[in-house]
């Protein structure tokens, strides 16, 4: 056995859908999903409350069935409140005693306090005192904003140092901001309001690009997205070293299920980088890969580790 088959194995978490797909796509999905080397799946709509294709016990029925078939269920509240109903639904979600959910946002954490739970990527932590302060109020997993370095997840929260999991975005579109705007309504000359739910005639989001005509954003509603894939699988060694034990990959809508095994193959299998490397450029994937976020570097830009680089860390 090699030294990287004998590395500890990167637990891998299927976020949630960031984009508003018909119901029948993302049934057809996770059942997918429940036969994939995935660990862990979080559920739920994180985006905007108007999408219906899914109620509250349709995601509770999906978690029940994708934990009968041996994976770890999240359930995720949404990212931006706006109105006292999606604060109520924020506080059934965390009622429920079944499955750990996952805070969206600041608002969950006083209906989560005292029990355990998961810091989504949207709640700001960079520092080591305030993960602690989070630790103290149940927190037991974070996954950490999408712009920090590797070198900076690794002094929030040092191995060893809390009782709290560290999960890293690993891959796809990278989720940056949220806005009260509906920004696809908007380009259709909608109020948000009356949106006509537009955003399900994009899977993938809605391209927006900058005045050289290069892709820059992706739209999804009230929140933006990079244009490009983010993408660590060349980071199997450097994660680990950075006391990463769990890498988020976020659904994309078509080779989703390469994806996953091609981060499988690679960081748990002990896998070569280059061949699954082919195979998610051979995927199209839209926007192409970029890792600069991970490596202090503008986050747009990509750095293609090599096996040999890759082993030498």
């Amino acid at each position: 056995m090699t030294p990287r088959q004998q590395a500890p194995r990167l637990s891998l978490t299927v976020g949630p859908v960031l984009y508003y797909w018909p119901r029948n796509s993302l049934v057809a999905f996770y059942a997918d999903i429940a036969d994939s080397p995935a660990d862990t799946v979080v559920l739920g709509e994180v985006v905007c409350s108007r999408r219906h294709e899914m109620k509250p016990d349709d995601w509770l029925d999906l978690a029940r069935d994708l934990r009968s078939a041996g994976k770890e269920v999240v359930l995720a509240s949404q990212a931006l409140l706006e109105s006292e109903a999606e604060l109520r639904a924020t506080r059934r979600l965390a009622a429920q005693d079944d499955f750990l959910v996952e805070a969206g946002d600041a608002s969950a954490l006083r209906a989560l306090a005292g029990r355990p739970f998961v810091l989504g990527p949207h709640i700001n932590i960079y520092s080591h005192p305030a993960l602690r302060e989070y630790a103290q109020l149940g927190a037991v997993r974070w996954v950490a904003p999408v712009e920090l370095s590797l070198e900076s997840l690794a002094l929030i929260n040092p191995p060893g140092a809390l009782a709290v999991e560290t999960e890293c975005f690993g891959f796809g579109r990278l989720p940056l901001a949220f806005s009260a705007r509906c920004f696809t309504a908007r380009h259709y000359r909608l109020s948000k309001d009356e949106c006509a739910f537009r955003c399900i005639e994009h899977p993938d989001g809605l391209l927006l690009s900058s005045t050289e005509g290069e892709p820059f954003l992706a739209l999804n509603g009230i929140q933006s997205l990079s244009a490009a894939q983010h993408c660590l699988l060349g980071d199997g060694p450097a994660l680990r070293a950075a006391g990463v034990t769990r890498l988020r990959l976020s659904p994309c809508a078509q080779g989703f299920g390469q994806v996953l095994d091609c981060f499988d193959r690679v960081l748990n299998r002990g896998e070569p980088l280059a061949p699954a490397l082919e195979t998610l450029d051979a995927l199209a994937l839209p926007g192409g890969l970029v890792n600069g976020y991970a490596h202090r570097r503008p986050g747009l830009e990509w750095s293609q580790r090599t096996d040999h680089a890759e082993a030498a860390l």
